[in-house]
């Protein structure tokens, strides 16, 4: 069990995960505070099937507004529900990208082992909105620059990360940076 936690600038605040890797899955446990776009808390649980393919990812949004819950569950065919409800328009994505979460860019570096090895690879994701938990679909490109670098790119945004052996984002530019025990 690794615990991770980052400074995340973009939010003004910061996350904490408890992740677990082995045999090509990852399972994890998460919370965040955040400033932007609003003050809220989160509270998430993200689970892997084989080959890092989101299998379900439950968040808990606490805002001034009240409470959200988001279970998203992929059926390891292609199709998506949240709440139940299907979400044809992610239909074909492999995983989930939990805004404003650095923990998320794991699964498709992984399965690729883009932190390692030259190539670059386009995936659908299936995005989830912070603090209201609103999922949209979201076209990202990840490219390998070297060894632990990885360029990510959506739409107009591009940001080059820094990776760690495992596969965890040490360094998001604009987004996130990992903290140190001193």
């Amino acid at each position: 069990m690794r615990v991770i936690t980052w400074e995340v600038s973009a939010s003004r605040g910061v996350e904490t995960a408890w992740a677990r890797l082995g045999d090509g899955v990852l399972r994890a446990r998460g919370r965040a505070v955040g400033t932007v776009p609003e003050p809220y808390w989160i509270s998430y649980e993200l689970e892997t099937a084989e080959g890092f393919v989101t299998r379900r990812l439950s968040v808990t949004a606490e805002t001034g507004d009240g409470t959200r819950e988001l279970d998203l569950r992929h059926d390891g065919r292609g199709r998506w529900a949240a709440n139940g409800e299907a979400l044809p328009d992610v239909e074909g994505a492999l995983d989930c990208d939990l805004g404003l979460c650095p923990l998320t860019n794991t699964m498709p570096v992984l399965r690729h082992e883009l932190h390692r090895a030259p190539g670059e690879r386009e995936f659908l994701m299936a995005w989830v909105s912070v603090p209201d938990l609103s999922v949209r679909p979201s076209r990202q490109t990840y490219t390998h620059l070297g060894p632990g670098r990885v360029r990510y790119a959506s739409g107009d945004f591009r940001s080059d990360l820094e990776f760690d052996e495992e596969g965890y984002v040490v360094d998001y530019p604009e987004l996130a940076t990992r903290l140190t025990a001193r």
